[in-house]
């Protein structure tokens, strides 16, 4: 049965994207696949904001986010923490064999920029990972803060992962020093999940260089080396790269600021709707995510009941909660392609579906 996604990924694909995928595969070594790796580049540059290059990984974030681990650090990595996925990012990093230390917060709990000042203080660490939209909690940490207490430590290498904010709002990675930024495919950028895109600094990839161990898959040096033939280092998921070049076209059809300002116009109505249950975003609004909600369950709603209600009559789903705060909150998502036709369709639906519920707002 097909049903509409409002989850935070994978998120819903349009037809348009689909059919861009059946678009007959060739040789990954051949002219003809040069001339689509290299179409997808003065976009993607422009998305990132960046003179650097992007690099196409087939792979989750989490295969770049792991292998940025392997490239970077030499001395010791200061995980930011505050959510499932940027605590994973400790995990990982001790995984590798990687001196690492927490900069621990509650989930909800936006990261403060003084915090991070007081820890590279030490001199203790070479690189740094943070996640500027936080998807199980639905926080959006200050990015520009953060990068500006970041660039007084010119030794520290910055890696940030914006799975789910990328495209939809600015992210200036060269006015912010950013020196490794990532995302995956099946979030904002509303494609199938399987690609993960990379735009890697020089002075990190110099910093490679030094590192013996980084691996071969997710190898800077090799995506560098293979991204200046206009390939990837290994045999990539072609389908998809010409679902980007779709979803490109589609961006810059649009424009990026009607783009930014349509995701926080939708954000909006969700919070509207929010208001008037009396509901509250699980971080401090002022830091809420513009591209989904993390709403706190003070009702204690069925949430299980409430999806296969939606699913079942309206042909769509929410998500109930992630991780630990599964259930105590319920996460809805405006990004990607979403219109005000289709957020205002979603809470209309999910008002009839909490009135046929006798769901009740106490």
């Amino acid at each position: 049965m097909s049903y509409k996604l409002f989850i935070p990924g994978p998120i819903e694909v349009s037809e348009k994207t689909y059919k861009a995928m059946t678009t007959p595969v060739f040789g990954h070594r051949s002219p003809d696949f040069v001339e689509l790796y290299q179409s997808v580049q003065p976009g993607l540059q422009e998305l990132f904001y960046t003179k650097d290059p992007v690099y196409l990984s087939t792979s989750s974030a989490w295969g770049v986010m792991e292998g940025a681990i392997r490239n970077l650090v030499h001395k010791k990595v200061l995980n930011v923490c505050s959510g499932a996925f940027s605590d994973k990012w400790l995990d990982v990093s001790k995984r590798c064999g990687k001196n690492a230390e927490a900069l621990q917060y509650d989930w909800g709990t936006p990261v403060d920029p003084a915090d991070i000042r007081q820890k590279l203080s030490t001199g203790e660490f070479d690189t740094i990972t943070l996640i500027h939209n936080e998807t199980s909690t639905g926080t959006m940490n200050p990015i520009a803060e953060i990068m500006a207490v970041i660039r007084e430590f010119p030794d520290v290498i910055a890696v940030v992962d914006s799975v789910s904010s990328f495209s939809a709002v600015k992210i200036d990675k060269d006015a912010l020093g950013i020196d490794v930024l990532l995302t995956g495919s099946q979030k904002a950028l509303a494609m199938p999940p399987g690609l993960a895109l990379l735009s890697v600094s020089e002075r990190a990839r110099q910093r490679a260089a030094t590192m013996p161990d980084r691996g071969y898959y997710f190898d800077f040096l090799e995506f560098h080396k293979n991204h200046e033939k206009g390939m990837t280092p290994s045999t990539p998921v072609i389908p998809l790269i010409f679902a980007l070049r779709s979803k490109l076209e589609d961006i810059f059809a649009e424009g990026l600021e009607a783009r930014y300002a349509r995701h926080e116009r939708l954000n909006k109505l969700v919070h509207g709707w929010m208001d008037k249950y009396g509901l509250e975003t699980l971080p401090p609004r002022s830091h809420a995510s513009k591209s989904l909600s993390c709403i706190k369950n003070r009702y204690d709603w069925d949430l299980p009941a409430l999806n296969a209600h939606l699913k079942t009559h309206y042909k769509c789903v929410i998500d109930g909660g992630y991780g630990k705060i599964k259930g105590k909150t319920f996460r809805i998502s405006n990004m990607g392609d979403e219109t005000d036709e289709t957020i205002s369709e979603l809470l209309t639906n999910l008002d009839a579906s909490l009135e046929a519920l006798s769901f009740t707002r106490s």
